[in-house]
């Protein structure tokens, strides 16, 4: 069988970023894009060379012009594909602290912040909706 990279799993970095309120930064995926009209956490794939925390930072300031104060490694997610050769990916969560102005790049169309409690009323991609209630439920909820 030829080597399929589809078939490795996939790095990916997400970053839980909250506001004064204790609400989360998640953005909606534009049209066409992978997650395309679905919502998601600031992040993406781990460039080859790159660290977990480089790669973060990068993606951040790419998708929000956000720049990364601080960063702390949370927990990892297991995200198996839901159909046969889909993507498999390995999600690194990290909680983070920023400076800057929120800008968007063309791969969102919206950002928002939402609570624990808000989270259902959002289509989130990715599987980062459980990664959010581990997040929330390690806090005790707030």
């Amino acid at each position: 069988m030829p080597e399929n990279n589809l078939l490795r799993p996939v790095p990916v970095v997400r970053l839980i970023i909250l506001d004064a309120s204790g609400r989360a930064l998640i953005l909606r995926r534009a049209a066409g894009d992978t997650g395309g009209g679905y919502w998601c956490l600031p992040g993406g794939k781990i460039d080859y060379c790159d660290t977990v925390k480089q790669a973060a930072a990068r993606e951040l300031e790419e998708e929000t012009g956000l720049r990364a104060t601080g960063l702390s490694f949370l927990f990892y997610q297991d995200s198996l594909p839901l159909t046969p050769g889909a993507m498999h990916c390995i999600n690194f969560y990290l909680e983070c602290t920023v400076e800057g102005r929120l800008v968007l790049n063309e791969e969102s169309v919206e950002a928002q912040w939402i609570s624990r409690e808000e989270m259902s009323r959002f289509s989130i991609a990715f599987r980062n909706d459980e990664g959010l209630a581990r997040y929330w439920a390690g806090r005790g909820g707030r």
